[in-house]
């Protein structure tokens, strides 16, 4: 059975989540704790489930979504897993955190290995699709666990919205082309945002102006 554990962090109220099964390994996906006490509820989190992160991992390279990554890498010792089209985006945190909200960080991020659309990421007895998911960002992806039908959105995809293509890298043309995609997920599937409440494909595919299948 797959554990999922949730932590909405930082001024933009990103959610951070945390997988694991009774194998006790884990992954972090989006880790954008800021403050000293949100990195602390996380690693402490993992410490008293006497967890084992074997995967830190991002939907996509923007600052409010990574912003703990140096955190976990002194902690556990793992480093970074994204898309190799936006490591600029992370080698750049400190400037997007600094631009967009005022923010100063104090790390130098470290990345593990480049993952694209069509890998797999391993842990215990369960595994996640990476599918490429550009739009909100050149190098966005999005992580799906079949067997247990969860989805893990990042900005691709929220409750009755969808992410902004403003952005350096966005693009309305690719992220419809990545909701079309998804759109072909079974109705059950529960997804994970970014940001703001989880949601279904089917409730999406109800109320939301951009899905259509």
């Amino acid at each position: 059975m797959l554990n999922i554990k949730t932590f909405t962090v930082n001024p933009l109220q990103e959610n951070c989540y945390i997988l694991s099964d009774e194998t006790k390994e884990c992954v972090i996906i989006d880790c954008g704790a800021f403050t000293e006490n949100e990195c602390k509820e996380i690693i402490d989190y993992i410490h008293s489930e006497q967890l084992k992160p074997v995967h830190l991992i991002a939907t996509h390279g923007h600052f409010d979504h990574n912003l703990g990554i140096g955190a976990m890498q002194q902690a556990f010792g793992i480093k970074l897993k994204i898309h190799r089209a936006d490591e600029q985006h992370v080698r750049n945190i400190s400037q997007q955190a600094q631009d967009f909200m005022g923010m100063v960080v104090n790390f130098t991020p470290q990345i593990d290995a480049f993952i694209t659309g069509g890998d797999i990421i391993n842990f215990g007895t369960h595994h996640l699709q990476c599918i490429a998911a550009p739009g909100h960002s050149m190098g966005g992806l999005l992580f799906y666990c079949e067997e247990e039908k969860v989805l893990f959105s990042g900005d691709t995809l929220f409750r009755c919205s969808i992410g902004r293509t403003d952005l350096p890298g966005g693009s309305m043309f690719m992220i419809i082309n990545s909701l079309r995609q998804l759109c072909q997920l079974p109705d059950s599937v529960t997804v994970y945002p970014g940001h703001g409440p989880l949601t279904t494909i089917s409730y999406e595919l109800a109320h939301n102006p951009y899905l259509d299948r």
